[in-house]
């Protein structure tokens, strides 16, 4: 297994002897405080570009549109050296404006959800302060550190915080009116695409696990028809009610959801279902029923799966119920990003083993029956050997509260944001595998 040798310790003791919990806690609040919903990153990434200059780094705002853009950062390694990506997304699952994440997000929007660090000891509590925030605020303290430190990389390290990370189209109301293509790891393909491509990539996102592949997405919508019609004409009109119709669709799908994980499961992938929305009718004509309710799901895939296998696998699934329904079912994709892997050999791979052996104090053993998707996979489909690893969830919230995914999302222990660093610092040298000199 490739991992820092004895002379690579020289380098990982000399960054992160420049790794302060301030640093981590500056950087936490620093990206909390600056809302970044999908579609309009552009002032988190300026204020990144300006904190990567203060601490001597060659940052660039890599401009997408006058709302959005990524951020990144290089040091320079030998002329002739490899190249290694360290990324992490910007973007918040929601907005932290309660007129769009109320009443979806929650009945009211609570600390964790507000675009504002509050801290707690070691905890910091704010939108996204986990996921991604915590993450990128982890990169972002360990290239400053390795600034810091003035030493001779082994490899010219690249960190990048992308725009549009989240499975999300475009925010009403966020970014540049028109503009539908805002997320699902648009920043990824962006900065790779324009000049950042590197040897090798490691993506910082939940899990406290090194990861060499996840599962892609495929977003379905089902449609379902029925006769527009007024409630004081049931009984005499013909009556058929796209919204009951919708309810057995939606319990066939549920169900079937969980034979389809179990019948895909492949490596260290479950891939998971959901139905995650419901639309259809007139909310101003209560008094009508509508012609059509369309269904959405979210559908995971592994590499041996396809988008357009999928999207068979629902009409199949749906046959029996349109024939029990006697109506027909549209069913059609409306996204996908594919499903990736790396070979668990790769130098990137065994370099993100090692590094977290050595920081968590024993054998790493893989974490199977997941189905998260993140821009690795943008970044493996530009060809560039990635591994994926992140902090754990915490275990317990500042007011001793339940762990739900939203407090999960946002809030994040420097504790463990300090070993991250760690990690990536390790893998970093690991990769180099050279001696370090100090400048």
């Amino acid at each position: 297994m490739t991992g820092t040798g004895r002379s690579d310790e020289r380098l990982v003791a000399a960054v992160l002897a420049q790794v302060e919990r301030d640093h981590l806690l500056e950087a936490v609040c620093g990206l909390v405080d600056r809302p970044s919903p999908t579609g309009g990153e552009r002032p988190v990434a300026e204020w990144i570009v300006g904190h990567l200059a203060a601490a001597g780094v060659d940052g660039t705002l890599q401009v997408i549109d006058q709302a959005q853009a990524n951020a990144v950062g290089v040091l320079a390694g030998p002329d002739d050296a490899e190249s290694v990506l360290l990324y992490a997304p910007l973007d918040t699952y929601t907005t932290g404006d309660p007129a769009l994440d109320v009443p979806f997000a929650g009945p009211q929007m609570r600390e964790d959800m507000l675009p504002r660090a509050t801290v707690y000891g070691d905890l910091v509590v704010g939108l996204g302060a986990g996921n991604p925030k915590g993450h990128a605020a982890c990169v972002l303290v360990a290239v400053e550190a390795m600034a810091r430190a003035g030493v001779d990389l082994p490899v010219d390290v690249v960190a990048a915080f992308g725009a549009g990370g989240m499975p999300s189209f475009a925010v009403d109301g966020v970014g540049v009116a028109g503009r539908t293509n805002t997320g699902h790891g648009v920043g990824a393909s962006f900065l790779l695409g324009q000049g950042f491509t590197t040897d090798h990539a490691v993506v910082a996102k939940p899990g406290w696990t090194v990861s060499h592949e996840e599962v892609g997405l495929v977003w379905v919508d089902v449609e379902v028809p029925g006769e527009h019609t007024y409630v004081g004409s049931r009984h005499r009109m013909p009556y058929r009610n796209a919204a009951r119709a919708a309810a057995r669709v939606i319990e066939v799908l549920e169900t079937w959801c969980e034979e389809y994980a179990a019948r895909h499961e492949v490596g260290t992938m479950r891939p998971q279902g959901v139905v995650s929305s419901v639309h259809g009718g007139f909310e101003r004509l209560a008094a009508s029923t509508s012609a059509l309710v369309r269904v959405r799901l979210d559908l995971r895939m592994t590499p041996e799966q396809t988008a357009s296998s999928v999207v068979r696998e629902v009409r199949t699934a749906l046959a029996p119920v349109a024939a029990e329904l006697g109506a027909p079912l549209v069913v059609r994709q409306v996204a996908s990003v594919p499903a990736t892997r790396t070979d668990p050999t790769a130098p990137v791979v065994r370099s993100a083993v090692a590094a977290w052996e050595s920081v968590a104090g024993r054998p790493h053993e893989l974490v199977t029956a997941n189905s998260g998707a993140t821009d690795a996979n943008m970044i493996r489909m530009r060809g560039v050997p990635t591994a994926r690893v992140g902090m754990p969830k915490i275990a317990e919230g500042p007011h001793e509260e339940r762990v739900d995914f939203t407090l999960g999302m946002n809030a994040v222990d420097l504790r463990e944001a300090k070993r991250l660093v760690e990690v990536l610092v390790r893998t970093v040298a690991g990769i180099g595998g050279h001696g370090v000199g100090q400048r």
